[in-house]
């Protein structure tokens, strides 16, 4: 049996991920992704298919790199056919990374209805109806960016890490935790407001880089998965490889 790659270029890292089935044997992340990165984590193993998906510019030295280790090589665009139902009016402006996600969500959870909340620089609201269609969803500010609004934008207020640990109050009782539960809290919030729009049994699922500092704060059950664009790509690629 062979394996398949896939490739999921972010704004500031590159994940890889080899997936044996819809399982993961080996995962890497760079910053700077390389053509001998991909030699590095393919070994003596043999490729199928490989897929490529990029938030940022086209990188055909990659897609070039990818077709001389892999039988076939996939693109992920707006015409590349998908296992969902797309229910956005301008689907070329759609970002291919949201796509993957709620690919991912599909096929973790099929025939159910997920809010899935990917928290990184920006942070997306995309909403999966249980019979499998994109059927929407919102952008918003991260974490960091709200941080970094209130000090780039304001003469007196503080930079404030709100990414990492320690507890998040309900109300600040000084300056650096009222802009930490502001920013923590209000997007808590609209994770909240927008699983309260869908149906009782609608699952919350988290991923992107402040997914683990929300989660805990959510009054409604959320699940936390990591390499969730990385299993939508998988299934995307698996889709195209048997249709």
């Amino acid at each position: 049996m062979g394996y398949n790659l896939v490739i999921d270029q972010g704004n500031s890292t590159a994940k890889i991920a080899l997936f044996e089935g819809d399982r993961i044997v080996e995962f890497h992340r760079h910053e700077r992704l390389l053509p001998g990165h991909l030699d590095e984590i393919k070994g003596d193993r043999h490729i199928d298919a490989a897929i490529y998906c990029s938030v940022t510019h086209h990188g055909e030295d990659i897609v070039v790199s990818l077709r001389a280790i892999a039988d076939k090589v996939y693109e992920l665009t707006s015409m590349l056919p998908l296992p969902l139902a797309i229910g956005y009016t301008t689907p070329t402006t759609l970002g291919r990374d949201r796509i993957a996600a709620v690919a991912g969500a599909q096929a973790i959870y099929p025939g159910k209805s997920v809010l899935v909340v990917d928290a990184g620089t920006a942070i997306t609201y995309d909403r999966l109806t249980a019979d499998g269609e994109f059927s929407g969803g919102n952008i918003a500010p991260g974490l960091w960016m709200r941080a970094e609004a209130l000090r780039s934008m304001t003469s007196r207020l503080p930079y404030v890490d709100v990414e990492t640990g320690g507890d998040v109050p309900i109300w600040g009782t000084d300056t650096v935790n009222a802009i930490k539960a502001g920013v923590v809290r209000g997007v808590v919030g609209e994770i909240t407001y927008y699983r309260s729009l869908l149906p009782d049994d609608a699952i919350v699922v988290l991923t992107g880089g402040d997914a683990p500092r929300l989660a805990p704060l959510l009054e409604c059950q959320a699940e936390v998965e990591p390499m969730l664009v990385c299993k939508g790509l998988n299934s995307i690629l698996k889709y195209n490889e048997h249709h």
